[in-house]
């Protein structure tokens, strides 16, 4: 991590093929302007955004990681997030899976705003129209799309307030791939598995630990280590571990465009994420994809 106005990176950004605000086009145009010299838009379970990105990145000198993130189950923990980097993210049976996915996120999403418009007509509120969702999204709708459209109507005052009022009283559960099952499928297509953000999945140190060390016996290569939902101390404890495993050290913002104070391109406290951790990431997916070529 660092301070200074050098290049920095940023491997963990959403755009509106997702739960994003922007278009991938629109933020690789503001990491050229904010100096960020690589970025990946890992939208969740969706690669829509890429080809427009790759090409964003050509036009302004911005390097872009193709990218994905999935939302995925390890035993008991649901909702665990694994990002894919630089997979044959066009290849057939992996868009398929994402399709099925995409359509049971679609229904829980519709689910979702159902529910919320009940809410609303007991609070003598006009219901949300899908349309008005829609118009906040460009593949395929999200929570945080809902929340827009709460916003655009005044019955909310910002994103928290939608999520703590509407979207987490009426949420719907989502469907989850197996992690052992969705690593195998990153590193099938000559991609690299990291854990995002690990220690939404526990605080406590001892179990982590042992979660992510049996990760790596799966197959996980690497575990985003400077993230905005770790505390400095957390953070090191996890680039600690990833010495110790031998995983890669990754960083991002999880940058959705919605949230207060929340910069690309900056962890926990505004500090840069450095362009030294790409150099290893951009290793691993060339030894991946020669490995992918000679089968």
């Amino acid at each position: 991590m660092k301070t200074d106005n050098r290049l920095s990176i940023d491997l963990h950004i959403h755009s509106n093929c997702s739960d994003g605000a922007f278009s991938p086009a629109t933020l690789v145009e503001r990491a050229s302007r904010e100096n960020i010299s690589a970025i990946a838009i890992a939208d969740h379970d969706s690669v829509a955004g890429i080809t427009e990105a790759l090409t964003t990145g050509l036009a302004c000198g911005v390097e872009v990681i193709p990218a994905v993130e999935l939302s995925v189950q390890f035993k008991s923990w649901q909702d665990v997030h694994l990002l894919g980097y630089g997979m044959e993210w066009s290849e057939d049976g992996f868009l398929q899976k994402l399709n099925r996915f995409r359509e049971r996120r679609e229904h829980r999403n519709t689910e979702i705003l159902e529910r919320v418009n009940q809410l609303l007509v007991e609070e003598n509120h006009s219901a949300v129209e899908l349309s008005e969702v829609v118009a906040f999204a460009k593949d395929a709708i999200g929570r945080p799309h809902i929340a827009r459209a709460l916003l655009e109507r005044g019955y909310v005052s910002n994103v928290e307030d939608a999520f703590k009022r509407y979207l987490v009283p009426c949420n719907v559960p989502k469907c989850y791939w197996p992690i052992e099952d969705a690593i195998a499928e990153i590193r099938r297509i000559g991609g690299v598995a990291v854990l995002a953000h690990p220690t939404t999945i526990s605080n406590d140190r001892q179990l982590l630990r042992d979660i992510i060390t049996e990760l790596s016996e799966c197959g996980l290569d690497g575990i985003e280590v400077y993230n905005n939902l770790a505390q400095q101390d957390e953070m090191e404890f996890l680039r600690r571990l990833a010495g110790e495993l031998g995983l890669l050290v990754t960083g991002g913002s999880d940058y959705h465009g919605i949230e207060e104070g929340l910069q690309m391109g900056r962890g926990r406290g505004g500090i840069r994420i450095s362009d030294t951790l790409l150099a290893p990431l951009r290793k691993r997916i060339s030894v991946r994809k020669n490995q992918l070529l000679s089968l």
